[in-house]
């Protein structure tokens, strides 16, 4: 008799789920983490397979808050869409985009920064902004985004401003080097690894914008508000242990 209880107990006892501590749950939540394209901080590599610091580092953070993650590559417009509806439930990017403004949460956290510049040849003179643009002719990556003031400045129809678009950064300064274009409006991480694989050597700019990163979470994503929380504990606790979080 007393057997048979012990081995009812221990059953019992082994039933029961134990406690997983963050990061250690292979069962919680799935979440659908999308980007676009922005090497180094996030990019496709050559077998398609998500790479990046900033895509690391969310995935880091969501295992430590015992989520699942997959992560997927999306045109930018796609990208804001699947935020708006839901599809998507994390976007790691810049905060204060108008049009996810009614759809999207944003971590308390900034997890990094990024800067825009406007780049220029070594025979140029340092622009005057705005009215030096006016009647140039402006390098662009294609699919690339901008904040307000920026926008203002490229849609200005008095500056009537020459648009010439590409799909890589090094394209661009390729443009740039055969003066197919005056300036060129990029983001300074990419442009300089760009520069180096290229062996040029460094270019003049002036600074327009630095932005910070955050995570972009979307209001339709389950339990979105909890998520977002989970995050910012997540990034607040690893902090707190020592762990290297700079991105580059």
């Amino acid at each position: 008799m007393r057997i048979h209880f012990f081995l009812l107990l221990m059953a019992t006892l082994l039933s029961v789920p134990g406690h997983a501590q963050p990061g250690e749950s292979e069962a919680g939540p799935l979440v659908q983490v999308g980007f676009y394209e922005f090497p180094p901080h996030s990019y496709s590599d050559s077998q398609g397979r998500p790479r990046g610091a900033i895509l690391e580092l969310t995935e880091r953070l969501l295992k430590h808050a015992g989520y699942r993650v997959e992560i997927r590559s999306y045109p930018s417009a796609r990208l804001y869409g699947a935020l708006q509806d839901g599809s998507v439930h994390i976007w790691p990017g810049a905060p204060g985009k108008p049009e996810l403004a009614d759809h999207t949460l944003e971590t308390r956290t900034q997890v990094g920064e990024i800067v825009l510049n406007l780049y220029f040849r070594r025979d140029t003179p340092l622009p005057r902004l705005p009215e030096d643009l006016k009647g140039r002719g402006l390098i662009m990556i294609t699919g690339y985004t901008y904040w307000q003031p920026i926008n203002e400045m490229l849609n200005d129809p008095a500056l009537q401003i020459e648009r010439h678009r590409t799909s890589t950064h090094t394209a661009a300064l390729e443009m740039l080097q055969r003066h197919r274009g005056d300036f060129l409006l990029d983001y300074q991480t990419p442009v300089e690894q760009a520069r180096q694989r290229l062996g040029m050597g460094e270019l003049p700019f002036v600074q327009l914008q630095r932005i910070p990163l955050n995570l972009i979470v979307s209001r339709h994503a389950p339990g979105a508000e909890a998520l977002r929380d989970a995050l910012d504990r997540a990034y607040q606790e690893l902090q707190a242990a020592g762990e290297d979080l700079h991105l580059p």
